[in-house]
């Protein structure tokens, strides 16, 4: 299968990795600078008992080629749009475009410029990270990608895809609805985001602190609250395995947008955050304590973009 992987950060370069590994034709569109880094020391992958290390087929936005039959997208929401203007050679008639990016409202925008056809959903569960070298390292076991067409049909391309990950050594189990997926998976990220940026802490130095555990339950009660209202109610065991995550004591886990955050630099507030409590507004559901988590981050923003970092 020949698959493009757009972005070769901690999310794109893990999954293109292990699929060029496997043997498939994998491409990485990346920016210059990143093309630089890549050439000259390679696409690594370190931690939980894997180490990888492989010289990567590299396009850029000049020349993607293409048509391919798997197109990954793995940007960050802060560059999707400018992803979109650079894919659009790369698809063809029948290529699939798999979009690994929290949240929902860049299936809109993702049909708007390349057609309903082509477009699944997707999920991504992974734990990495890019070290000071460009490196990735992966802190915790999750290698899973869940796909699907949007509308929840069975088809045979979604079934090539997920025995083309499987076999890559990507788990990805059937979804029967992959939107609700995306949703559930928008509800665990929102409340890790939320309790993480608005206390400036890890997971466990929240729930060091009286009142800690009892920030990330109320969360989470939000957050899966506005995803019952919009038809997509969240299974008791992903609600118990969130709670578990954003309540486990000593727990270092923090996600990329809170390091994005203590570092200063633009983040994916408005995808994550900003939508889903707009969308909670539409739905009739309060949502403050989302609302304040909203507010920190566009403050931070704001920062950023009068040039006060």
């Amino acid at each position: 299968m020949r698959i493009l992987t757009v972005g070769a950060g901690a999310v794109g370069g893990f999954f293109g990795a292990r699929l060029a590994e496997a043997g498939q034709d994998v491409s990485f569109l990346v920016r210059p600078a990143r093309a630089r880094a890549l050439r000259a020391r390679g696409l690594r992958i370190e931690g939980q008992g894997e180490r990888l290390h492989l010289a990567p087929k590299l396009v850029t936005a000049d020349a993607p080629g293409g048509p391919y039959d798997l197109v990954l997208l793995s940007v960050k929401a802060t560059g999707l749009h400018p992803a979109l203007a650079d894919i659009g050679p790369a698809v063809g008639p029948e290529t699939a475009v798999v979009p690994l990016l929290n949240g929902v409202s860049h299936l809109d925008a993702l049909v708007a410029r390349l057609g309903s056809g082509a477009v699944l959903g997707g999920v991504a569960k992974v734990v990495t990270t890019l070290d000071e070298e460009g490196d990735i390292l992966r802190m915790a076991p999750p290698a899973v990608i869940l796909t699907g067409e949007t509308d929840a049909r069975p088809s045979a391309r979604v079934a090539a895809i997920r025995t083309v990950l499987t076999q890559a050594g990507i788990d990805s189990p059937d979804t029967g609805d992959i939107v609700a997926a995306m949703w559930h998976k928008w509800v665990f990220i929102s409340t890790l985001v939320a309790v993480t940026c608005l206390m400036r802490g890890t997971v466990g130095e929240v729930n060091a602190v009286p009142g800690g555990a009892a920030l990330g339950a109320s969360l989470l009660a939000e957050a899966a609250a506005v995803s019952a209202a919009a038809g997509h109610p969240v299974p008791e065991a992903e609600l118990a395995f969130t709670t578990a995550t954003v309540t486990a004591p000593g727990s270092p886990l923090t996600p990329s947008l809170y390091r994005d955050l203590v570092a200063g630099s633009p983040t994916e507030a408005d995808h994550v955050l900003t939508d889903l409590t707009v969308r909670a507004r539409a739905l009739g559901v309060a949502t403050p304590l989302l609302d304040l988590a909203a507010l920190h981050l566009r403050v931070h923003e704001h920062r950023l973009a009068a040039g006060r970092p």
